[in-house]
Parts: structure tokens; sequence; C-alpha cells
């Protein structure tokens, strides 16, 4: 593995607090997962991703092992405490067998233990509080992000929204996200209304029915609702990106990259 294997959040976290996004360089498993392949749900040969993660505990130089969820396009978010991490996988049965809490974001004041989020087009948002008190990470794809995943995951920061700091990770880009007119519909309707010809501008309607999907724009827009004043972040596209990024929507069977957060602490 290289430094391109990795992604460093250009953010105005405070000391002490850590970031990453992996990519789909460096690894060990083989096509259509090639290379740095992180999930164990995908039908990738276990053996492969279990070397993957061991490759980003190493050269990452992570405090512990992440605690992966079990992503369902949802809104709930786990708090992490120094009893959540996992122990380290061993074996393939162990990293099968791993329980994952069913969960889109996960927070910890915790230092040492790391919050991740899966993504290949969804976007990963890291959260961090300028006192370096509390960390987190959202999982936003376009279901999560209507329904409110951002603002749950600051609500259970507990922090004043203006303290905190946000980054947008790499997700499919909006020449290349055409959606239905339900997604439209779902943005319309959670939409503040002072927010909602911002919503719809996001939007650009095709031939075909359809419209391209800004889902850069469509965040910050939450983001800025919520009272968050500090955001960088965006400008990737998985989608075009193929020798970088996975991405479900342009490969289908593909694998999965993480964002990754956590508070100091030592290995």
């Amino acid at each position: 593995m290289t430094a391109a294997s990795f992604i460093a959040p250009d953010w105005a976290a405070p000391v002490g607090v850590q970031g990453l996004m992996t990519t789909r360089l460096g690894g060990a498993s083989v096509a259509p997962w090639d290379s740095l392949n992180l999930g164990v749900h995908v039908g990738d040969d276990p053996a492969a991703v279990l070397e993957n993660r061991h490759r980003v505990r190493k050269e990452a130089s992570l405090p512990s092992e992440p605690v992966w969820l079990e992503q369902v396009h949802g809104t709930s978010v786990v708090e992490l405490d120094a009893g959540s991490t996992p122990r380290v996988a061993s074996t393939v049965e162990q990293l099968v067998q791993s329980p994952r809490p069913r969960a889109d974001a996960s927070i910890t004041r915790q230092p040492g233990v790391v919050c991740a989020i899966q993504v290949a087009d969804c976007m990963p948002v890291l959260f961090a509080a300028r006192d370096g008190s509390v960390v987190g990470a959202a999982h936003a794809g376009w279901r999560g992000l209507a329904s409110g995943v951002l603002s749950a995951t600051v609500s259970a920061m507990n922090r004043p929204a203006d303290q905190l700091v946000a980054w947008m990770g790499p997700t499919i880009g909006a020449q290349h996200f055409e959606v239905g007119a339900d997604v439209v519909a779902a943005f319309r309707d959670t939409a503040a209304p002072t927010d909602l010809a911002a919503t719809e501008a996001a939007f650009t309607s095709r031939a075909s029915g359809k419209w391209l999907c800004d889902l850069y724009a469509l965040a910050r827009l939450r983001l800025v609702a919520l009272g968050i004043t500090s955001i960088s972040g965006g400008g990737w596209c998985t989608f075009g990106d193929s020798q970088r990024f996975f991405s479900y929507r342009r490969d289908g069977q593909t694998g999965r990259m993480a964002a990754l957060v956590w508070l100091g602490g030592t290995s």
C-alpha cells in the first residue's frame, strides 16, 4: 500500500482527531472486488477481506479494529464506547461471525474507538467537535440523506452545531447519478421551506423523464440547515473514477471503501 491508497480529509478538525478515506487501491482482492475491498458482505473471498482490513489497520496506524456497521440506508445512530471495539479477527470464521451494530451512523467520545462507514457510491460524512470531545461518521446515500441521517448524527453528538465541523467524502457525481421522481419527491417533501428552491435546483431534468441528482449540493444544504458552518470535501465522483473508487451504480458487483474517524488513542 502507498499514500495513494488513502484520502486525508481536508477539514478543520482539531488536533487529536484523525480521519481517512480508503480507495480501491492497495489490496489483495481480485476482480470484480479489486483490490482493497473492505466489505465482507459483497461476495468477495473472506480471506482477501481479512488481509485488506489488516493492511488498513497497519498502514493507517489505527488504534483499534474499526466498528463496522450493518448499514440499512436508515437513520439509526449508535454511540460507541470502550466496550464497542471488536476483537481483531485472525481467522475467516471470526471475520464472518463478528457482530455488527445495525445502524447507518456512529459516534464516539472514547479515544481509540474507530467509527467506520462503508460505501461504493453513497456519501460518507465525517464529523468532529471543535473541542475534540466527540466524532462521528454517517452513511448518507440518498435515502438516508432525505430521511435525516445527518440530523440524527448531529443530535447524537450533543454539541452545538456551530461547534462541529463536517467533511463530505467521495460519492457518485451529479453527471452520473440518474434518479426517478421518487427521489426528487423525497427531498422536496423533507426540505425546509427556505431550502425548497435550492433543493429543486440540485436536480437537473432529462428528456428521458429522469433527473440528475447532486448529492453534494443536497448534503451541504442539510448541513447548513443544521447550523454547521465548517463544511469541506466534495468534488469526487465514484462512478467516473474507476481507477480509485468502487461504484455500485457503475459495476454492480464490486467492493466497498471505508471512511474512518477516531479520537487520539494508542495502538
